[in-house]
């Protein structure tokens, strides 16, 4: 047949049906035949007289929809061919429509038989069609033959491949049982003994479930058996699982579809149909029943169905409560596809909302536990319900548990109405006691294994490390967002096929993790409650070749079975909101779920087959989670469950009987609101709903929003209210602000054209109008504009639903315009204002008045800020009052959905009383200026810690934790935020501050030293403040016992207000040997520092006296040099010619011999054992000259025996004093050094005063290391020389070893220290050098070098040095402001940058504003080539800032620059196409950057649009001044510290330069008109880093010159030192100059001439052989010196005289000799005498 040959419409024949009888067939043309042609010829043929009609008995074969197409007419055809009964008297087969073909037969047996076989294949799969007996008595002659045929057929399916596939896996588990329990017979270990008995355990848990199952199916054959037969009822007592079948008229399609399902059953295997007899009979015996069923037993699907199957509903309907939409409508639909044809059409349905679900007149009903109990209230009661399911209820939602309570309040008055709590980890006890101890069955779940992986940190998983990277936007989200991502990759990468899903805890974190998930093999979906029922339909979906990963919210942990799932990733986080009945506020937090939310979400793994969980926390973590979901009653604000519960008609809420009682304040709170909201009323002991509330019922949504709809519609703002509702319950997404940073901040300017200046909810209404005004394509609008248009769907799909309420539940028609315009400041905004503070007024907020407090919230007193995302930062405004709609924390806290309030209606909502009392807790601002950046810095403190004391102090004495003061660096201000009573205080308190800062800096002096001791203070304008010579101290050292923890400041004050006049202060930051040395102060005048001295000593401070020491400072000069010490020493205490030689035990008589006639120093000496001392030798005659190393080196060279010690023995101390041995010393050393006239430029000597019993005198000579040559050369002079001063037995003695330090901090030392390790270890194979390299307890590092040569360790020091000290750029193009772009963002990227590249050190001084580069010389030189490019092309793109909010600027001017040229800025590129554009929307700055033209262009345009604009104080960009020195446009601009006034660098550099060659125009003031201000010193710094010196010595000469003679300068050429001319009438004293050692008189200025008058001594000048001559005369014993021309005065003696100037002279004929020998032969062979 025709059938068999066309394989496609073959019908399907399920393969575990056992096989059909024999079909005998008949030829097809044989048939047709004998069925038409006889009948044709007879008509005709007929007679023309009429008899009676045969009766005709029809048979229709019926199609099964929806298509109605299937089977064609030629299968029909072939069908009714085949077909062994009597054929038809007539047959019509139809090629399409519902019915097939109609037999018509003339003799009932024949069409009963022909119906009777129709049955019989389609039993045996052979077609589809329904064979149909329209006439009643065709139905009741053939039924019982029909039924035959089903019993027949199921008796067949109790034996059935099907059944002997479950037996023979019955049997194979109970071999594998019988296997395990001999191996545990044997003995072996305890774990291997344990795993046997687990496996056991499993095994016979599934043997019971499968023979279960067998024994349920086989039950449900006869059942069916005995309801087609009708026959006796047989059975054990029980519940007849297809009762529905029994009593009236069979439907077999019915019953077929009932076998074809219960096969479906057992092959399937669902855990709950072997339970399914026992859940019937439980739920028969009790009225209610909890039933906990572990994931996956099938409990969401089957349980309907089998109450449906067993008729226990009758004639009521079966409800089942879900408490998500999505959960409702995806069972509903895999329930009516399982139960197809088993209880007719339109049996299986869901409601989701309220007006679908006015009739419950359907079998099997799915809906939302807030839609059935929204019906309860209606007044429409319960009927026709018989059970009621309640899923899902571990969840504890709000509605379930308000629905568990009123159905139990509603069972004890009907005895029919059945109750079934379902749940698969719900607290069964909790529920149990709550219904009265109700029963509890247990379900055990699907049996396929979860494997459950902690990974409580990814990156320690090994093997993530071939997961793909994630974007660079992850840091832009929280960690645990990414490592869910990460995970996912790991499994899609690593793991074996199976689709996965994933947990976050948000719709914004699903669609991050969707867009940053990308692989070709994978189909990424979002799974979120916001979602379409198409876009949700999707993850049900199967992708062929492609693996299905799903990023979904705890939407998906229940009453979904989504196929191929096989991997869940767990966060173990959830997104819940807080209700806080303390502070009446929701609070949406991230928190951690229960033990049974993490078990379901695990349970996902396993629906289907086994599967895995990768939980991403530890077990810890999971065992310290609560065991199960806290009710959400307990969570939630409760305004519409009281709303509702009062709507039941209880009057008291407290006496509700709840599931779990919420906390009173909560109850107490909603209340509240609601009275509030005008929604219910006190009356009569007891809260009744008003008209509003009844109304608010009736719409069904939260009263917030059902009361803003209300007030709107009462505003003549019906379509605005119905808009305001919807988006605000969705307003979180409406704008989409995903993917790249890129792409974020897109989205951002985007959303700034519907931004709209009163708040969020009006953003919001402004985006939706947009959005419904008519676009062609709304999704891409949508797209274009960074919407989310799922959200607006489902707005609008809102809106639809309660309009629809409206309509039919209110008679409310909402029009389709729009009465309020975005674009439009109308009466409108105010009304919509109103109407949201009157439903917001509990959450009602007011500014603190500064930044970091945010909002005050009136019902809490807490600070809140706004949410980043909130549309009033667009306007860079803060209004005075708004309301919000909730906290959201996450983990901080902000205000989100705000709305502004206007002030003149809060009155509406609070007495104005006490609106100014919460006004007068506000922090009012004030302003202090007038100070400069360096002043404000050093008010700031290091680190703000001076500017933190002061806070401190301050909110300490005004009791207020939010006193603030902020520094705006930008316009030098300073910015007090506090009370109003409080800000004179403040304001005191600050400004004092600032002026002692001011006054500080104004009065500070650089201590300079122009030469020997002489001090001149060197300060503001340049000038010399104080030019000390008289060594009196300016210095004072101030000590405490805490000296580390006294306040600096209130020291400084102390000082300040005592003793006027502080040059200057440093304090001891290092550690010192001294812990009490705070530090020192140095004064303008020696006067102010005696006054110091004088009041601060004795002065209780911090608990301690204070003490003052004066320092002074001429006595310890600093070294301008890096230095090189050595020491010298000579003996202060005569030799006696005596010594003491200590010897090893018992060797002294050895020592003896070995030196007999030792020769010391040219003499021998006596050595002789000593008496009084063991062991000791007695030497004597030791020359006065012979020092104790000489001896020891002469008697060691003599004997070997060992000498411990040597002794001299010295008579009483005599010699000079340390200053005569130290100007000796330096006259000695000075001829050595390049700069004879300042010799305390190259080097410093200190003589280092003796002890009582000190045998030497020691001095140390400190070097300038790079004159080693010199210094080598005046050692050598001084080894063993006297001094002129001293006696000719004190011998100097050199010491040959030299010590030298160089440091560098950390960071330097890491780019030199191979470097640095390769230098030194080179210093190893030099002979007697040494160094020790360290590391101090600041981090630096530090080498000490030790050599025996000052040339060594100059050539030590030198490359170090080189290293250390770093390279300074000086490039002709590094500018002032080219130099400062360093400290910018993009600066210190290219700085980091060429660090890396050449592996150097960049440091940038902010005082010298030099930049210096450390590391190796090829690196230095690499670095600084790339760094002054990177500058120069720093300076060239540095971009224009043009700020778009200010004080005088249009409070929307970056709105209206986005609207004006677009999110990209596109309309100024089109314009002025070769700039460079960035939008700064934090702070509201345009960045442009290009050529000068371009960026003016772009200023102008921006000005153009400010002009255009209707603000009322229209205001064009400023311009930069002119500078007041050459009145052109400002290049490098240099603010003054002093007067804030700007200059050009480069004219202030020639201001001081100018007077530095002029030596004129001092004090160096501000050249701005009337201004005349000094420049700081600070400035002056800044300004001639390399010249300073050269403007102190300018100074300091046009400081001399302006003297009027009271000071001159040392005559010495280009000597510095400076000395007071005498008074006229005084007498002239010696001025001995320290730089160069020359004397002079103070009053003639001449050479310092004692006992001479200044007169007398110029005549001498004038002629200085006049008085020689004059004293001469007569005089024969007067000659002068043949050599010198000296005038000698001989006495007495012989006649050789020894000159002054080394010269032998023979006195009788003035002959010169070299030597004396030669003047005494002279004498001998001339004179023949020596008189």
């Amino acid at each position: 047949m025709r059938r068999y040959q066309d394989r496609d419409h073959r019908p399907f024949r399920p393969p575990d049906w056992a096989p059909p009888p024999p079909h005998h067939r008949r030829d097809h043309h044989c048939h047709n035949e004998h069925r038409y042609q006889p009948q044709h010829q007879h008509q005709r043929h007929r007679p023309a007289q009429a008899s009676p009609p045969p009766p005709q008995f029809s048979v229709f074969l019926v199609r099964a929809g929806p298509d109605f197409s299937a089977p064609t007419a030629i299968v029909v055809e072939a069908l009714v061919a085949g077909l062994r009964s009597r054929a038809p008297a007539s047959l019509s087969v139809h090629s399409s429509g519902r019915v097939a073909a109609c037999l018509v037969f003339t003799c009932l047996p024949a069409a009963a038989a022909a119906a009777r076989e129709l049955w019989a294949l389609r039993l045996d799969g052979l077609h589809l069609l329904t064979p149909e007996l329209r006439d009643r008595s065709l139905a009741a002659h053939a039924s019982p033959q029909i039924a035959s045929v089903f019993a027949d057929h199921a008796s067949r399916l109790l034996n059935s491949d099907l059944v002997a596939l479950s037996t023979a896996r019955s049997a194979e588990l109970a071999a594998s049982i019988s296997g395990l329990k001999q191996r545990l017979s044997s003995p072996k270990r305890l774990h291997d003994a344990s795993q046997l008995i687990l496996e056991r355990t499993r095994l016979e848990t599934e043997k019971e479930l499968v023979d279960a199952k067998i024994a349920e199916y086989k039950a449900a054959m006869m059942s069916i058996q005995r309801a087609v037969l009708c026959g006796p009822e047989d059975q054990e007592e029980g519940v007849d699982m297809f009762g529905a079948v029994n009593g009236g008229d069979l439907d077999f399609v019915r019953v077929h579809m009932m076998l074809l399902r219960e096969c479906r059953r057992l092959k399937e295997g669902l855990p709950i149909y072997a339970y399914r007899q026992r859940i019937l009979s439980h739920i028969f015996a009790n009225q209610v029943m909890i039933l906990i069923g572990e994931t996956g037993s099938g409990k969401s699907t089957q349980l309907v169905q089998f109450l449906a199957d067993s008729g226990l509903a009758g004639g009521g309907s079966i409800i089942c409560t879900q408490p998500r939409k999505i959960a409702a409508i995806s069972l509903a639909h895999r329930v009516d596809e399982e139960s197809n044809g088993c209880y007719g059409d339109r049996s299986v349905l869901s409601f989701s909302t309220f007006q679908n679900s006015r009739d419950f007149g359907t079998k099997i009903i799915f809906t939302t536990d807030s839609c059935l109990l929204h019906h309860c209230i209606s007044d429409m009661g319960l009927d026709g319900i018989s059970y009621i399911i309640v899923d899902e209820a571990h969840e504890r939602s709000l509605n379930t548990d308000l629905l568990l309570a009123m159905i139990k309040k509603k069972l004890l008055d009907r005895l029919d109405l059945r109750l079934i709590i379902m749940s698969a980890t719900a607290d069964a006890d909790r529920l149990a006691e709550y219904f009265y101890g109700c029963q509890t069955f247990h379900v055990k779940g699907r049996t396929f294994p979860v494997e459950i992986e902690y990974v409580p940190d990814i990156s320690a998983k090994a093997s993530l490390n071939s997961a793909p990277s994630i974007s660079s936007v992850a840091c832009a989200t929280a960690s645990y967002v990414t490592d869910v991502v990460h995970m996912v990759s790991f499994i899609h990468n690593n793991e074996e096929e199976g689709a996965i899903l994933a947990f976050l805890t948000s719709q914004l974190e699903v669609e991050w993790a969707c867009e940053t998930l990308s692989d070709p093999n994978a189909v990424v979906l979002p799974l979120h409650g916001k979602l379409s029922s198409l876009e949700q339909n999707l993850v049900f979906k199967s992708y062929p070749g492609k693996r299905k990963i799903i990023f979904c919210t705890n939407i998906a942990e229940t009453s979904l079975t989504i196929k191929e799932v096989k991997y869940v990733v767990d966060c173990g986080l959830a997104k819940e909101y807080k209700f806080v009945p303390s502070s009446g506020l929701n609070v949406l937090k991230v928190g951690w779920i229960s033990q049974s939310s993490a078990n379901q979400r695990a349970g996902r793994a396993g629906r289907t087959g086994a599967g895995k969980c990768y939980r991403l926390y530890s077990e810890s973590d999971f065992g310290m989670m609560e065991v199960h979901q806290e009710p959400e009653i307990r969570k939630v604000h409760l305004g519409t469950a009281v709303l509702r519960i009062l709507a039941l008609g209880v009057r008291d809420v407290k006496k509700f009987e709840f599931v779990d009682a919420p906390d009173p304040e909560a109850i107490n709170m909603a209340v509240s609101n609601l009275e509030q909201l005008g929604a219910i009323e006190y009356k009569h002991s007891g809260f009744e709903l008003t008209d509003a509330g009844r109304l608010l019922v009736k719409l069904g949504i939260e009263p917030r929003l059902g009361k803003i709809m209300l007030d709107c519609f009462s505003y003549g703002l019906k379509k605005e209210g119905l808009v305001l509702a919807a988006v605000m319950a969705n307003s979180s997404s409406i704008f989409c602000r995903v993917g790249t940073n890129e792409e974020k901040y897109k989205a951002d300017r985007l959303k700034v054209p519907f931004c709209h200046p009163d708040g969020d909810l009006f953003t919001s209404l402004a985006v939706y109008k947009k959005w419904e005004d008519g676009h062609e394509n709304k999704n891409m609008w949508c797209w274009q504009n960074s919407i989310n248009a799922k959200t607006l769907r489902r707005c609008q799909e809102t809106i639809s639903e309660l309009e629809n309420c409206l309509k039919h539940e209110l008679n409310i028609i909402v029009p389709s315009y729009w009465c309020w315009n975005p674009e439009e400041p109308t009466k409108h905004d105010a009304s919509l204002k109103r109407i949201i503070l009157s439903t917001l007024r509990g959450n009602l907020a007011m500014y603190s008045g500064h930044d970091k407090f945010g909002y005050q919230v009136i019902s809490t007193d807490q600070p809140v800020q706004l949410h980043p995302s909130c549309s009033l930062y667009i306007y860079g405004s803060k209004p005075e009052w708004v309301v919000f709609a909730e906290i959201l924390s996450v983990p901080n806290q902000y205000l989100v959905c705000v709305t502004t309030v206007d002030h003149d209606a809060l009155c509406t909502v609070h007495p104005m009383s006490s609106i100014k009392q919460l006004e007068k807790s506000k922090l009012q601002s004030r302003v202090i200026s007038g100070f400069g950046n360096k002043s404000l810095s050093r008010f700031c403190g290091k680190s703000g810690q001076n500017l933190q004391k002061i806070i401190s102090v301050l909110r300490e004495d005004c009791r207020d934790d939010r006193i603030m003061v902020d520094l705006d660096f930008s316009c030098s201000e300073v910015l007090l935020f506090a009370k109003e009573h409080d800000m004179e205080k403040v304001f005191c308190t600050v400004n004092d501050a600032l002026q002692l800062e001011a006054k500080m800096m104004m009065n500070e002096c650089d201590e300079r030293r122009p030469g020997g001791s002489i001090l001149a203070l060197f300060g503001s304008g340049a000038e010399i403040k104080h030019l000390e010579l008289g060594k009196r101290y300016l210095t004072v050292e101030i000590l405490h016992q805490n000296a580390r923890d006294i306040d600096d400041k209130e020291l400084i004050c102390l000082m300040d207000s005592l003793v006027p006049g502080i040059a200057n202060f440093h304090k001891f930051f290092q550690a010192t040997s001294d812990e009490t040395k705070w530090g020192k102060f140095t004064f303008l005048k020696p006067d102010s520092a005696e006054e110091a001295i004088s009041k601060l000593n004795g002065i209780e401070f911090h608990g301690s006296l204070l003490k003052a020491v004066p320092v002074c400072s001429y006595s310890s000069p600093g070294l301008p040099f890096p230095a090189v010490r050595a020491k010298v020493s000579w003996p202060r205490r005569p030799s006696k010619g005596l010594a003491l030689v200590t010897c090893a035990s018992g060797e002294a008589e050895f020592v003896i011999k070995d030196c007999f006639a030792l020769g010391v120093g040219g003499r021998y000496v006596n050595c002789e054992v000593s008496k009084k001392i063991e062991n000791c030798v007695f030497v004597k005659g030791i020359p006065l000259h012979v020092t104790e190393a000489e001896l020891y080196d002469a008697f060691c060279g003599t004997t070997m025996r060992r000498i411990l010690d040597v002794r001299l023995i010295r008579g009483p101390p005599t010699g000079p004093s340390v200053s005569e041995c130290e100007e000796a010393l330096m006259r000695a050393i000075s001829v050595f050094m390049p700069n004879k006239n300042f010799p305390g430029q190259n080097f410093r000597v200190q003589v280092l005063p003796p002890e009582e019993r000190d045998p030497m005198m020691r001095a140390t000579i400190t070097f300038d290391g790079s004159l080693h040559r010199e210094a080598a050369r005046a050692l050598e002079h001084l080894q063993g020389s006297v001094l002129p001063c001293c006696l000719p037995w004190q011998i100097i003695q050199c010491q040959h070893v030299f010590h030298s330090t160089v440091s560098c901090p950390m960071r330097i030392y890491s780019v030199i220290s191979q470097t640095v390790g390769a230098l030194l270890e080179s210093f190893r194979s030099q002979k007697g050098v040494s160094y020790n390299l360290e590391k101090n307890e600041n981090g630096n590092f530090r080498v000490k070098l030790t050599a025996n040569a000052t040339k060594t360790i100059a050539d030590l020091r030198r490359p170090l040095e080189l290293l250390m000290k770093g390279k300074t750029i000086n490039h002709p193009d590094l500018t002032l402001s080219t130099v400062q772009l360093l400290w910018s963002r993009d600066g210190m990227g290219h700085l980091k940058s060429v660090e890396q590249e050449t592996g150097t050190y960049i440091m940038y001084d902010r005082q010298s504003l030099n930049i210096k580069v450390f590391g190796d010389t090829d690196q230095v030189a690499a670095a600084e080539e790339k760094l002054v490019h990177a500058l120069l092309q720093l300076q060239e793109n540095k971009p224009l800032e043009i700020r778009l909010r200010g004080r005088n600027l249009p409070p929307d001017l970056m709105k209206e620059v986005i609207k004006k040229f677009g999110a990209d800025l596109e309309g100024l590129k089109d314009r002025v196409p070769a700039v460079d554009l960035q939008l700064n929307m934090r702070h509201h700055i345009l960045y442009v950057r290009g050529s000068k033209e371009n960026k003016q262009r772009v200023e102008e345009m921006i000005s153009e649009l400010i002009t255009s604009s209707d603000h009322n104080s229209l205001a064009r960009l400023s311009s930069e001044n002119a500078c007041p020195i050459c009145l052109c446009e400002l290049e490098d601009p240099f603010k003054l510290e002093s007067c804030g006034h700007m200059f050009c660098l480069a004219c202030l550099v020639d201001q001081c330069e100018s007077a530095i060659k002029s030596q004129d125009g001092f004090p160096l003031c501000c050249l701005k008109n009337g201004c005349k201000k000094f420049l700081l010193l600070v400035d002056l710094r800044s300004l001639l880093p390399d010249k300073l010196d050269e403007l102190f010595r300018a100074s300091l000469n046009a400081f001399v010159a302006s003297s009027a003679g009271l000071y001159r300068f040392c005559p010495t050429p280009d000597c510095m030192s400076i000395y007071q001319v005498a008074a006229a009438d005084a007498e002239g004293k010696p001025f001995v100059c320290g730089a160069c050692s020359v004397e002079i008189c103070t009053k003639c200025h001449l050479e310092y001439h004692p006992f001479i008058s200044c007169e007398a001594y110029k005549e001498y000048k004038a002629d200085p052989d006049a008085t020689l001559f004059e004293w001469r005369k007569g005089k024969e014993n007067v000659k002068n010196c043949p050599s010198c021309g000296y005038t000698i005065e001989k006495a007495e003696g012989c006649n050789h005289i020894e000159c002054r100037c080394g010269s032998h002279i023979c006195w009788a004929c003035l002959e010169n000799f070299k030597s004396s020998e030669e003047c005494y032969g002279h004498l001998r062979s001339v004179h023949l005498s020596y008189q």
